[in-house]
């Protein structure tokens, strides 16, 4: 054994000495962290909405009249249409691309429901709007979640860090 073979052989031995002791991973077991920032751009960006959130809650008029309201309800509903087609073909091919646009899919019924129920006048309008959103879009939009989420339950395999080799193998 060469004088570089030792000194690398007992820095092997050293850090693994010191994760025992330490706890932690060696060094060449520990994962190099990718770039964080999109990440955290998200994160940020979900505080900042939240705050905005606040904010309208606050400021906004209880009422309000929207010049393009039938347009703003149809688009939404054309929208869902064209998500539970495409999500239809995609599913019928095999298509794994059916994830997203289930998962969309189902956060438009979410939001449609939502919207429904909050802009609902009180009696006949607010029991028609939770009755669609009790039999018709919540159920659809777990559907469409249960599309999106049963693909991506494939098992990961496990790696084992801590194995140790037999050096006589």
């Amino acid at each position: 054994m060469s004088v570089i073979d030792r000194s690398a052989a007992k820095t092997q031995s050293d850090s693994s000495h010191d994760s025992a002791a330490t706890g932690r991973q060696p060094a060449q077991h520990r994962r190099r962290s990718p770039c964080r920032w999109p990440e955290l751009a998200l994160i940020g960006c979900g505080v900042a909405v939240l705050a905005w959130a606040f904010v309208l809650c606050i400021a906004l008029p209880s009422t309000a009249t929207a010049a393009h309201w039938s347009a703003a309800w149809a688009g939404l509903d054309v929208m869902e249409a064209l998500g539970f087609i495409a999500t239809g073909v995609l599913a019928a091919r095999g298509d794994l691309r059916r994830v997203l646009s289930a998962a969309a899919t189902s956060m438009l019924l979410l939001v449609d429901s939502w919207f429904d129920l909050m802009t609902a006048g009180p009696g006949r309008d607010f029991a028609g709007a939770l009755a669609m959103a009790c039999f018709g879009e919540l159920p659809l939009a777990v559907v469409c979640a249960v599309v999106a989420w049963r693909p991506l339950r494939v098992p990961t395999p496990t790696v084992n860090h801590w194995k140790t080799e037999d050096p006589r193998s």
